[in-house]
Order: structure tokens, then C-alpha cells, then sequence
């Protein structure tokens, strides 16, 4: 497994096991507040779409185990989340939140992301304290 897959699988896996914690501890509030602040929304689409972009050029790996092939797939929705909120407006952004009721349902989207990161984490962890395939010193 490559270094860069160990690196992004750590560093994507703990990143949203953190982000999960705390919009769990804030509340769902916060993502609202987010969402119809103009300004906050382009800053946050570009971000995605610049991550995104880096790890769809640098990580498109789509063979050699689960874990390179979900930290690609992870790479194209950050890319495609960065698409989403470049092109919606605010507004349509806020209708659709109120659409699939994430204020009244925020554990159960935040449930798979958590789990993603979960899976990220000790995949990273337990991949990287692997040892190595290689010669055998006796």
C-alpha cells in the first residue's frame, strides 16, 4: 500500500472523526448558519473544490484494496460537494437542507461520515503498522 494512500486515509479518517464530534457537540445550528452565509459558502466551496481536485489528480487509485479505493472515493465527493456549492446559490442550498430535514435528523447524517472516518482511521493505522513485504532477516 502506497504511503500517500496511508497518509490521506489517517489524515481524511481522524480530520472527520474530529469535524463529527464537534458539529455533534455544537449542533445542528451551526451547518445552517453556515449554509446561508454567502461569503462562508463560496470560501467553503472553493476549499472543496481545490482538496478535492488535489486528490483526485494525486490519489485516483481504484485497485489494490478498500482502503485506496474508498480514500479515492472520498477524494471525488469532496470534489463533487465543491461543485454542489459552487454552482447552488444560498438560498437553494437552504431549501434543500429544509427538504431532507437535516435540522431535525443531524445524527443520522452525520452517522455515515462518522462511520467513514472511523473506517479511514484504523484503516491508515493499522495498514501503515503493517510490516512490509520483503526479505526475511533470520
Amino acid at each position: 500500500m502506497s504511503s500517500l494512500t496511508v497518509f490521506l486515509a489517517r489524515f481524511i479518517g481522524f480530520f472527520t472523526v474530529l469535524m463529527v464530534l464537534c458539529l455533534l457537540a455544537r449542533g445542528s445550528g451551526i451547518i445552517g448558519a453556515t449554509m446561508a452565509d454567502g461569503p462562508v459558502l463560496l470560501a467553503y466551496a472553493v476549499m472543496s473544490l481545490a482538496i478535492g481536485l488535489a486528490m483526485v489528480i494525486g490519489h485516483n487509485i481504484w485497485s489494490g484494496g478498500t482502503l485506496p479505493v474508498i480514500v479515492t472515493l472520498v477524494g471525488w465527493l469532496i470534489l463533487a460537494k465543491g461543485l454542489l456549492l459552487a454552482l447552488l446559490t444560498p438560498e437553494a442550498l437552504a431549501g434543500w437542507m429544509q427538504s431532507i430535514h437535516y435540522g431535525q435528523h443531524p445524527r443520522l447524517f452525520l452517522g455515515p461520515a462518522l462511520l467513514i472516518g472511523l473506517y479511514l482511521t484504523w484503516g491508515g493505522f493499522w495498514a501503515g503498522n503493517r510490516p512490509t513485504q520483503g526479505p526475511v532477516s533470520v
